[in-house]
């Protein structure tokens, strides 16, 4: 392969000068790559011998003297074992377009490596840029996702246990508000998503935003990034992930029940021990390696979460209205207890929309180019996912406060009020398999929401070390998270009010900080649509979430006093030997 040579010098009549183009445009940084995938045989100012040949575009100079990029430091985006030490990515040529480039005269004045952005080469050749660690971590480690793997992921981190617990907002909001309030909010954040979708990718710098927090970093800088944008992902995650334990744990122990069945004489593990068992199987579901590799069980995930919602709703409406079923909203005391118990209730809705921190993470393992950039079978995937979780989520809502009125437990939902209201008229391989899809699609769904926190602690190692994580540290950095997770579901098992408090932190990541990044990065037209309708999503959903983490965090204290005064009289009355 013999690489072009310009076989005329520039002179004074040119239409660019060295000198000219040096202060106009900056030579690529060593972390940006050139793909030249798609040269349509529209330029004709490549010499090429010999059939099958490489047409390759010429640089700018770098500043190793070597051809071969000799002197590239171990922080280089070239030493990266996922990319070539090469700076061009070569593309072969066909031999029919270089006899028809042979007979076209040469015609450009300006070198390759000169054109400017305006010109057909421009477009052909896409500005990529790569951090050359993302090979080594969990999330980007693969990058052969597609539409169907996007599906699975969006549908089990769409949908699961958060829906189980939405009738229980409608006891507080009634039936015309809680309705108008959960489609609102669906279609809000499936816009929201549909931004996030969109922001993956910039066409102008041609970075590819990995994660959520390196899309907010990049946009609003580090020191805000610190200060609103980590803690809600990463409560995000962890506080799913300790929900979960709740919500697996207590569903393995109600399985065992009705498995075992009145007469078992085994003795039965306690509550906390379940949480440890879930938690055990949850770690070892955790080692497998990267966000793709996941894909199946993401897939037995929300196959298992439309199972479990789909039963539950047909038999609370198979069974009929309970007797003395209420449809009047519940008050409270005081004002301010109704006004927080509204406000918890709005959160408990927003918890049901999760997952909106997964979305760029999802769409960074499918590949991407000009001609098929990633956000097209990305939302090709989303739609489908989120058809389905409408049709779980709706039904699930409507059908069990009808069911149950303002007599659903508030603690666990529909899941408790399967078991309380039909668990004698009901068939119990009913019941158990319910149980068992609530089990299967918790731990599931504990593999996606805690990628990014593996995919964080990873990502430490590897700046310090600038070397893969090695499979043991993996094993024990998840063992950890998995069990610390445990022993915070163990201090705060009251799900239906934690539930509320983990909607209130979440609503930024969902309903507020996409419009304000669409705003930051695309700067649509003031006072045009766009422009307002993201403000005042933007705007909106900031009041919410302050008001809402108060009530929040006033209900959880509350509901915490309460069962430690439970406990409390339940010693007093039966003290022990």
């Amino acid at each position: 392969m013999e690489e072009y040579q310009n076989p005329r010098k520039m002179s004074a009549s040119d239409e660019f000068t060295v000198e000219d183009i040096s202060t106009t445009i900056d030579p690529p940084s060593d972390d940006q790559i050139f793909h030249a995938d798609d040269v349509q045989g529209e330029h004709h100012d490549h010499h090429v011998d010999g059939h099958d040949s490489v047409v390759a575009a010429q640089a700018p100079p770098m500043q190793s003297s070597s051809p071969e990029g000799q002197g590239q430091g171990e922080g280089s985006a070239f030493s990266s074992p996922s990319m070539s030490k090469k700076p061009l990515l070569l593309s072969i040529v066909p031999s029919n377009v270089v006899a028809a480039r042979r007979a076209t005269p040469w015609m450009s004045r300006t070198p390759n490596f000169l054109t400017p952005l305006g010109s057909p080469i421009r477009r052909a050749i896409r500005l990529t840029k790569l951090d050359p660690q993302d090979a080594w971590l969990p999330i980007t480690e693969s990058r052969n996702g597609n539409a169907y793997y996007a599906a699975f992921h969006t549908l089990c981190s769409g949908i699961g246990m958060q829906a189980l617990v939405v009738p229980v907002s409608f006891t507080v909001l009634g039936w015309t508000w809680g309705t108008i309030c959960l489609t609102v909010a669906f279609i809000w954040q499936l816009y929201t998503l549909w931004l996030l979708v969109m922001l993956h990718e910039s066409t102008e710098t041609g970075m590819r935003y990995s994660r959520y927090l390196q899309l907010f970093r990049a946009t609003f800088g580090d020191k805000m990034a610190k200060i609103f944008a980590i803690f809600p992902i990463y409560y995000l995650s962890g506080g799913t992930c300790v929900a979960l334990i709740i919500v697996g744990g207590s569903s393995m122990k109600l399985f065992f029940e009705i498995v075992c069945g009145h007469e078992c004489t085994a003795k039965p593990l306690t509550t906390v021990e379940w949480y440890l068992v879930f938690t055990s199987a949850a770690v070892l579901l955790s080692q497998l390696p990267n966000l793709n590799s996941i894909a199946g069980v993401s897939l037995i995930g929300a196959i298992t979460a439309i199972g479990f919602c789909t039963i539950m709703w047909l038999v609370a409406v198979t069974e009929g209205r309970l007797d003395g079923v209420s449809y009047d909203p519940k008050r409270e005391n005081s004002n301010t207890a109704m006004i927080f118990s509204v406000l918890n209730s709005l959160g408990i809705i927003a918890f049901a929309f999760k997952g909106h921190n997964l979305t760029l993470e999802i769409q960074a393992t499918m590949p991407s180019s000009e001609k098929k950039p990633s956000h097209v079978p990305m939302w090709r995937g989303v739609k489908v996912a989120y058809l389905m979780v409408a049709m779980c989520l709706f039904p699930l809502a409507i059908g069990g406060y009808w069911a149950y009125g303002h007599m659903i437990p508030p603690n666990g939902g529909m899941l408790t009020a399967i078991y309380q209201y039909h668990g004698r008229d009901t068939s119990q391989w009913v019941l158990s398999l319910t149980s068992l899809f609530v089990v299967i699609n918790a731990v599931s769904s504990f593999q996606i929401f805690g990628m990014p926190m593996f995919d964080d602690m990873e990502s430490k190692y590897i700046k310090r070390m600038n070397k893969p994580c090695p499979w043991w540290l993996r094993s024990i950095s998840r063992a950890m998270f998995g069990y610390g997770c445990f022993f915070v579901a163990v201090a705060i098992p009251f799900l239906g009010s934690f539930a509320g408090l983990i909607g209130g932190i979440s609503i930024p990541i969902t309903f507020v900080y996409p419009s304000l990044l669409w705003l930051k990065i695309k700067k649509p037209k003031k006072y045009s649509i766009m422009w307002c309708l993201n403000w005042g999503l933007g705007l909106l959903g900031t009041a919410l979430c302050i008001i809402l983490i108060a009530a929040g965090v006033y209900v959880v204290i509350d509901t915490g006093i309460q069962q430690n005064i439970y406990l409390v009289n339940t010693v007093k009355r039966n003290p022990p030997n």
